[in-house]
């Protein structure tokens, strides 16, 4: 084993696999969306578990298996979705912080939910950053490492460990952990909502959608039963946000996600709510997803008792290091 600066050694990657923090607000009047994490809930408690701050550059693993190993001794926790994972051949389970040695391998299987899987370590990956983030961003190619997905033979800096001793055998309290279960996603009307008129609102919020295959990181295509509306699909460009819903000319609408461009001429006629974006990330192609309407006084509350929860999890680990 090398020695040297402590690594993060991909042995074998998946065909997705990426550097993630918690994005680069502030740059969106310059045309650079934040990017970051897909699911923003997962990585904080991957990463609170581990002794870093929530928002700590993590792998972003998604779509098959592959394995990855360390050069120094230290801890490890997956968050997200549920996948098969061993370390050091014993199996590993979700949400839950473990020891790993220099020379310890980890290596992830079959996706049995979700899309998107949360593997962090304690010292946090000390790639360079960018705009003041290490996330990375494909289309523009930088960010993360060198602005790609990650490949057989890189090998990742550490960071230094906040605490002196890892922080192992930690697991999420019930009731505090990402849930995916529900398929109920909270909508508010988004700025050209009375566009489409009270039944363009009510076919958005009525049935169920699914989940289109045609959906990455940038968006999710929506399928299902096509809005019918009147109004004119190639309005002036104006700026957008992850959770907008744009309907474009074939009525099946679109959820903007975390590499979503900063702005677009599409109509929207809904936002998801930040806290329940998650929901909408992690469910695979053909899944179902309901449309729900909310309030923002309701959806202030819920993103308050999620940050709620991310800190009294922070509390627990620090008091038991």
């Amino acid at each position: 084993m090398a020695t040297g600066r402590p690594m993060l050694e991909i042995v074998v990657p998946p065909p997705y696999l990426t550097l993630q923090d918690r994005g680069r607000p502030g740059f969106r009047n310059q045309g650079v969306p934040a990017s970051g994490a897909m699911d923003p809930w997962a990585l904080s408690m991957a990463n609170v578990l581990v002794g870093n701050a929530p928002g700590a550059a993590a792998l972003e693993w998604g779509l098959a298996g592959g394995t990855i190993r360390w050069t120094r001794a230290g801890c490890c926790a997956l968050a997200g979705a549920h996948v098969d994972a061993t370390l050091d051949d014993t199996p590993v389970q979700m949400h839950r912080s473990y020891r790993v040695r220099a020379g310890s391998t980890l290596t992830v299987g079959r996706f049995v939910t979700g899309r998107f899987a949360y593997v962090a370590v304690d010292g946090g990956i000390d790639a360079p950053p960018v705009l003041g983030s290490r996330a990375t961003y494909l289309p523009g190619r930088f960010g993360g490492w060198h602005g790609r997905l990650l490949r057989a033979g890189d090998r990742l800096p550490l960071g230094l460990p906040q605490s002196r001793a890892p922080v192992t055998d930690r697991a999420i309290p019930a009731g505090l952990e990402p849930r995916y279960d529900s398929t109920s996603c909270r909508v508010v009307p988004g700025p050209h909502a009375t566009l489409f008129g009270p039944s363009g609102w009510d076919q958005l919020t009525a049935a169920p959608f699914r989940i289109d295959a045609v959906s990455d990181r940038m968006g999710y295509r929506l399928a299902g039963r096509a809005l019918e509306h009147q109004v004119d699909t190639t309005l002036p460009s104006a700026p957008v946000c992850p959770g907008a819903v744009q309907v474009p000319a074939g009525g099946l609408p679109i959820v903007l996600m975390a590499d979503a461009p900063t702005v677009g001429g599409y109509p929207v006629i809904a936002v998801v709510a930040s806290v329940d974006l998650p929901l909408i990330v992690q469910r695979q192609p053909g899944q179902e997803i309901q449309l729900a309407p909310s309030t923002v006084p309701e959806l202030q509350r819920a993103l308050r008792a999620r940050a709620v929860a991310v800190h009294t999890l922070m509390h627990l680990v620090r008091a038991q290091s």
